[in-house]
């Protein structure tokens, strides 16, 4: 059995987490460059197997796709052409933001650590990754 691999895509910086390989347990991965992404996940693949993306996928409180899916609906276009294999899902992320920030404060993180918008994406994809386990 592969790793589910979720991705938070952002302009700048894209969030990562993965689960364990019987697809339990949703750990951050890290963050990398919008523009390394693929070649990323290239690399990673290489090394472990996965049998899914998850992708957050924002929309508005009308249920409505965000402004910022126009800048992810490309990537996920170039996520299925380089990896044709690999099943990939959207997942709403909806607050997931906002939830990592709450998590971050609520592990007791210094301000500097608060601040660190690498660090929110990161937890956010893992709550992506941890609602989608939760769902299915």
């Amino acid at each position: 059995m592969g790793r589910i691999l979720a991705i938070d895509y952002g302009r700048k910086r894209v969030g990562l987490a993965v689960t364990d390989e019987f697809q339990i347990i949703a750990s951050g991965l890290g963050t990398v460059h919008a523009s390394d992404t693929l070649d990323y996940l290239k690399r990673y693949i290489k090394d472990n197997e996965v049998d899914c993306f998850v992708i957050g996928e924002p929309k508005d409180m009308k249920n409505r796709p965000s402004e910022s899916e126009r800048f992810i609906a490309p990537f996920v276009k170039s996520l299925r052409k380089t990896f044709p294999d690999i099943l990939i899902e959207r997942f709403d992320e909806r607050f997931t933001s906002r939830m990592a920030s709450q998590a971050i404060i609520d592990a007791g993180a210094k301000k500097k650590d608060r601040q660190n918008k690498a660090l929110v994406d990161t937890v956010s994809a893992t709550l992506i990754l941890q609602s989608y386990l939760e769902t299915t």
